[in-house]
């Protein structure tokens, strides 16, 4: 049984490299956090007009690491977290939405 396990758990390790051997997504919890907040976040404002308390409430995660700040001129949103992580979103239009940039 052990040995089972052993192999199911190599197989599942192997399908996360790249044909060259590199690892697909290594240690981009932090990226993915900080761009779905930034998105999520520019089309909860821009898009369906609500208040950024609300909108702050909708794209709450667990935990709880990415802050955004909004600029309404510029029609954008940045996202970071632990200094290091940002990502800035930016509404273009009805038909596109908000995109990351």
């Amino acid at each position: 049984m052990k040995k089972l396990l052993a192999l199911g758990a190599l197989l599942a390790l192997s399908s996360c490299t790249a044909s060259d051997g590199d690892v697909l997504y290594a240690n981009n919890d932090l990226v993915l956090v900080v761009g779905n907040a930034a998105r999520m976040t520019c089309s909860c404002i821009f898009v369906m007009n609500m208040s950024e308390d609300y909108c702050r409430a909708w794209t709450k995660a667990s935990p709880d690491i990415a802050r955004f700040s909004v600029d309404r001129d510029a029609k954008t949103v940045e996202a970071s977290s632990l200094i290091s992580w940002s990502a800035k979103a930016k509404f273009i239009d009805d038909k596109r939405g908000c995109i990351l940039q």
